[in-house]
């Protein structure tokens, strides 16, 4: 079973708001608090459930796993930390992808887990990203990817770091064959994934409120001891500064994603 960003039981105290949330509630509202607007993270395979018709997921290639090809050790060893992550998220690495229908229209799918070593992007994920978006080429389909991410795993090294650029040399050959690209930014989108396939869609969207942008406001107090102006790397912040096209609350996405594709033609 995936874990979801919201205590167990059957009340839950938002952490934006402050108000007392009905559990069954907030999860009929898409994990979404109906108080405030609140978007909590969501794990791939619920996101996949929100986004696409009943039934309608093929997924593909489910049992690709992260090798260690650095041997990494910190706090415990890297096989050990995977096989942790693949238990708290309920999916074998933090992307899964496939075909999948949007209210009718056939799209290529690919959505990253917060839940797996918080969505970073190592040589699976990379590779996974990188196949969505050929196969999509080769089906002549629009990809849909949802991001959701720290960056780069550092546990793969120059490896994970390789991924940014096979990722959006996907996206190059994609836009050459004509294809549509459509990135949805949910919290938070930082880091290598920011910095590759996530800004490089011909649409792209974000979710209220969501983090996004490269170094988050931590990392950068703690090597430059520089605290960022108020709202600075959110969705609001990103629109205003012609970085995403628009903000998107979750319950209109499936929409949203069915209008842009028929109006760009796919």
């Amino acid at each position: 079973m995936a874990k979801v960003e919201v205590p167990e039981g059957l009340w839950m105290r938002c952490d934006a708001c402050g108000k007392m949330v009905f559990r069954k509630v907030l999860e009929e509202n898409l994990l979404v608090c109906p108080e405030c607007g609140r978007h909590y993270r969501v794990p791939a395979r619920v996101r996949v459930e929100q986004l696409v018709d009943p039934g309608a997921f093929e997924e593909m290639d489910p049992d690709l796993i992260s090798t260690d090809p650095l041997r990494w050790k910190d706090t415990k060893e890297y096989k050990d930390r995977i096989v942790d992550a693949q238990r708290a998220a309920g999916v074998s690495e933090a992307c899964i992808y496939g075909k999948a229908y949007i209210k009718g229209r056939a799209v290529m799918l690919a959505v990253m887990d917060p839940f797996y070593i918080m969505g970073s992007m190592g040589s699976v994920v990379g590779e996974k990203v990188k196949r969505a978006i050929e196969r999509a080429t080769d089906e002549d389909l629009p990809v849909v990817v949802v991001t959701c991410s720290g960056g780069a795993r550092m546990q793969e090294g120059l490896i994970s770091l390789m991924q940014m650029a096979k990722t959006s040399a996907a996206v190059a050959r994609h836009d050459a064959a004509g294809g549509l690209y459509i990135t949805v930014m949910s919290d938070p989108t930082t880091a290598g994934v920011a910095a590759s396939f996530a800004f490089l869609g011909d649409v792209i969207v974000a979710e209220p409120g969501a983090m996004i942008g490269f170094a988050g406001p931590r990392v950068i107090w703690n090597t430059v001891k520089t605290e960022l102006p108020e709202g600075f790397q959110t969705a609001e912040f990103m629109v205003e500064h012609g970085f995403v096209d628009r903000i998107v609350p979750r319950s209109n996405l499936r929409s949203e994603i069915a209008r842009l594709i028929d109006y760009c033609g796919k």
